[in-house]
């Protein structure tokens, strides 16, 4: 599966642009998670950097938090089972009420 694809692109912000937005408002533009364990990125902003992306957005794995990560980063994560982290093919932009607090 391809994270990033031309539409996702289109639709990103460019990293800073929602920075005066609150967090309990920010929406994201897609959702990644790896298939076998708990980790999720919501991508908020990201842009190109050199061969890479870099984004931005709220992570949730050992803690939540809201950080940078990159494309390559993503691409190079496996889950318990080997699993390669995938695109929430259905994800509708609202990040959980339970991960804003």
């Amino acid at each position: 599966m391809k994270l990033l694809t031309p539409e996702i692109i289109n639709k990103l912000p460019k990293l800073y642009e929602t920075e005066n937005i609150p967090v309990e408002k920010k929406k994201a533009v897609v959702k990644f998670f790896t298939p076998d364990s708990n980790w999720t990125w919501y991508v908020v902003e990201g842009e190109r950097e050199g061969n890479d992306w870099l984004f931005f957005g709220l992570v949730e794995g050992h803690y939540t938090e809201w950080g940078y990560f990159s494309l390559s980063e993503l691409e190079s994560v496996r889950g318990a089972l080997g699993l390669p982290v995938e695109r929430d093919e259905f994800f509708d932009g609202e990040i959980p009420e339970r991960l804003r607090r």
